[in-house]
């Protein structure tokens, strides 16, 4: 398994930041890695909502369908996603503050290879590094995208 946490301080309202990292049509807005959204079920996004998502890193495409398996507006909201070889990922968005902002918005996503240790050994050498630093770039522009955009 490989673990991202990621955090950062937006200087906007609990209720916009939580707007903009639940609409899929903005992933694009913030997201370094998102290349396309499709097949999102219903508006507003609610427990069991689906979205399908192509993701790239480090040269590589690839698929996620995802599902909404916890949510509290405007707080926490928990995806889980199935990906390429019966990969299986989770992210979760927290989100703190008195609702004026600032708002605190914490990122985390676990990612599991199939393959038992070797496919978790696999799955540090070919994403590492590469995982975290694509998480702060992308807090670093929803950050830049709500407080100047």
């Amino acid at each position: 398994m490989s673990t991202v946490h990621a955090q950062i301080e937006i200087d906007a309202p609990m209720q916009r930041v939580w707007e903009t990292v639940m609409d899929p049509g903005r992933l694009k807005d913030w997201v370094t890695i998102h290349r396309s959204v499709r097949n999102v079920s219903e508006k507003p996004l609610r427990k069991g909502s689906t979205m399908d998502q192509v993701l790239h890193i480090r040269g590589v495409s690839f698929h996620v369908h995802w599902m909404l398996t916890d949510v509290s507006s405007p707080q926490r909201a928990e995806w889980e996603g199935q990906g390429p070889a019966h990969s299986v990922a989770r992210i979760r968005y927290e989100l703190s503050g008195d609702g004026e902002g600032p708002t605190r918005f914490d990122y985390m996503n676990e990612f599991h290879m199939p393959g038992g240790r070797v496919g978790n050994m696999a799955s540090r050498v070919i994403v590492g590094a590469a995982s975290e630093r694509e998480a702060q770039n992308s807090l670093a522009r929803l950050k830049a995208l709500l407080e100047h955009g």
